[in-house]
Formats: C-alpha cells, structure tokens, sequence
C-alpha cells in the first residue's frame, strides 16, 4: 500500500509539472499586464473549478474547525508564492525566474524535516541535488545580471511554494481528520482571489480576446496543478517526489519548441540526462528499499 501511495504520488507531480509548465506559456502568452491581474484570474478560474468538483462529487465546503489554521498557512503562502513569481516574471528574465522557483522542493523537504519530522536519507538527497545541478545546467542563470530585490521576491515565492506544500503533506497525513483535494484547493483560490482582488479593482487593465484566452487557459491549467500537486503531497512525502518536480523545466522546453520555436542547447540537453538519471535513480533505490527493508 505505501508503494502504490508513493507511485500514485509520483504521477500527480508529474502531472502538477505538466500543467504548471502549460500554465507559465499560457502567462507569457497573455503578454504585458499587471502581476496581480494575472494572478486574480489564474485563480478565479481555479476556484470555479474546485467548487465544480466540490458539488459534483457532494462534498461539503465547510472544513474541520482544527484544520483552519493549516489551511491558512497553505493559502497564505501560496498566495505569496504566485504574486512573488509573478512578479519576479515581469522584473526578471524567465530562466533566473524558473531557477528561483524549483527552489521549492528544497524548501518543501526542509519543512517536511523540520515541521513534520520526516527523515532524509542519503540516496534522496543526493537525488534531489543531482537534479538540481542538472536543472542549472538547463536554466543558466545570469547571478550577475539579477537585481538584488526582484531576485529576493522570487527566492520569497519558492520559500512560500515550499510552506505550501508542507501544510498540503501535513493535512493529507491526518486521515479521516484531513481535508479532501478539491477543498485544499477551493480555500487557496478563493483566498487568493480576495487578497488580489483590491489591486485589480485599483489597477485593471483593460484585455484584449487574446489575452483573456491565455489567462482562462492559464487558469485551467493552474488548477489541473494544484489538484496534482495537493494529490502528490497527500499520497507521499516530499522527500520521495519532489525530484519529479524538475520535469516541468522538460515540458516548458517543449513547450517553448512548440510555441516560441525555441531549441535547447547541448548544455540544457545535458541538464535534461542529469534530472532523468537522478529520477530513475532515486526510483531504483525506493524499490531495493521495499525489497529489502
């Protein structure tokens, strides 16, 4: 059964890596608006999506009275998370953006230590690093070029992507005692939308069809990667999938072939071995470890 939890695990993150990839083409295809108006509508898309499937599947809106305050700590930092990313989009170039971010997972397995006492072990960790130099080989970020606060804001958004996740693994472990996905992501989105929602009524920016298309579909697709990642948390720890993480700088490349026309260089093709090999590598020892507890 904890086998079968962590492979279900692992699907959904890739799954949560595909659609944040669609999700990051959708935002750049949208072009030049404000980082909060970009947010509100990602997440009012989201909220109309998790309360579909609330209904559809008789699920109460209303939470466990103990579960408010984990809720609020996810939303919060998700919320902090999304407008730090987006803002660190239109102050930074994509590819230091990207790096900053895939600092999540680290955050996520370092809060996952500290808050819910899960341990590393050693074949995990060099995993997770190995798929980290790979991911740099992929990004190449410029550290000199990058100013100083827009690069804290987006070091800030993975930080709070990673408490995010936390409090995710922390409500998926309680059981009966927990809160179900659809409600996980119907607290964030509905909070995220009331806490951008006073600067989009100061700041709107009047959309053309185009744009309003990108942003419904970058929408959807934020909400197809936060049911994944909030299922990806609850069925494993992140210790043992948070590596598969990296896979969506593949998808944005492919993306980015399909859409912008772009080619990876030999160094990025290089990165894209180096996270495969640290995935297929941390998937072998999980199995000789069921083998041989």
């Amino acid at each position: 059964m904890k086998g079968n939890a962590r492979y279900k695990g692992i699907l959904c993150i890739l799954s949560a890596a595909f659609f944040f990839a669609v999700m990051n083409a959708c935002v750049r295809g949208a072009g030049e608006l404000p980082s909060m108006q970009k947010a509100f509508f990602r997440n009012i898309v989201a909220l109309v999506c998790a309360a579909a499937v609330l209904k559809k599947n008789r699920i109460s809106f209303r939470w466990k009275k103990e579960n408010f305050p984990l809720l609020l700590i996810r939303a919060t930092a998700g919320t902090i998370g999304i407008i730090c990313n987006f803002y660190a989009v239109d102050h930074l170039v994509l590819s230091d953006v990207t790096m900053l971010n895939k600092m999540s997972p680290f955050f996520a397995i370092l809060f996952s230590f500290w808050l819910l006492g899960e341990k590393l072990k050693l074949y995990q960790i060099v995993a997770v690093v190995g798929s980290f130099i790979g991911s740099l080989f992929i990004i190449k970020p410029t550290f000199a070029n990058m100013d100083l606060i827009p690069s804290l804001i987006g070091l800030l958004g993975g930080l709070g992507a990673g408490v995010a996740y936390t409090m995710v693994r922390k409500l998926g472990t309680k059981g009966e005692r927990g809160e179900k996905g659809p409600l996980i992501v119907f607290f964030f989105s509905a909070f995220s939308c009331l806490a951008t929602l006073p600067s989009l009524l100061l700041d709107y920016h009047p959309m053309t069809f185009p744009q309003l298309f990108w942003l419904i579909m970058a929408g959807l697709a934020g909400a197809g990667g936060q049911f994944s990642v909030t299922a990806a948390y609850t069925f494993a720890p992140a210790r043992e999938i948070s590596v598969y993480d990296y896979t969506q700088v593949i998808f944005s490349a492919l993306l980015g072939f399909v859409l912008f026309g772009q080619l990876p260089d030999r160094y990025s093709v290089l990165g894209y071995l180096l996270i495969c090999g640290m995935g297929v590598y941390m998937f072998l020892m999980t199995r000789r470890e069921e083998k041989n507890p």
